[in-house]
């Protein structure tokens, strides 16, 4: 009867330790959780809301024209949450009336808040290999490439696939 508990709790043990190094490799090395927590990226993500991060991905694929990226790297002393507008080549440029134009082609962005312009950056810009241009959804009061630069490849973490929180808004992110 003894040894019968021993082994029980031994199981349980050893069951529990699995799982949690499981999930601690899937948040580290896969998917995670993360928080917004600035304006930039108005209307679509408000400070507070919770997303799950694909962190797999872009080890094995280019990232997407539109694709919503969290960054850690070098460019920014802060972890960013910014939409991708300009992959490796692409010439982009602004209108007049405060549109994105990437490879001479007005962009359709109903996901955008304000109005976009250069904000000092030397325009036609050609977006360098090896780096993605990115900037937030509320494209007025956003720090992102425009000041920043290219993103470089490695400074991707990942890509926000997922709303958790709050409730209202849960789903999948376009």
């Amino acid at each position: 009867m003894k040894k019968s508990w021993i082994r029980e709790v031994r199981d349980w043990a050893v069951t529990l330790g699995i799982a949690m190094t499981a999930a601690l490799l899937i948040q580290n090395y896969a998917f995670a959780q993360t928080e917004v927590k600035n304006i930039s990226m108005q209307k679509t993500l408000v400070e507070g809301q919770r997303l799950i991060e694909d962190k797999i991905s872009y080890h094995f694929e280019m990232p997407n024209r539109g694709d919503i990226v969290i960054i850690d790297g070098p460019e920014s002393d802060k972890r960013l949450i910014k939409r991708v507008v300009g992959l490796p080549g692409d010439v982009l440029n602004f209108t007049a009336d405060g549109r994105l134009l990437v490879n001479n082609a007005v962009q359709q962005e109903s996901y955008v808040k304000g109005r976009t312009f250069s904000n000092g950056l030397n325009v036609p810009y050609t977006v360098p290999t090896k780096t993605v241009f990115v900037m937030g959804d509320n494209r007025e009061n956003s720090q992102d490439s425009r000041v920043l630069g290219p993103i470089a490849l490695s400074s991707l973490e990942g890509r926000a696939i997922f709303r958790l929180w709050p409730l209202s808004k849960f789903g999948q992110l376009d």
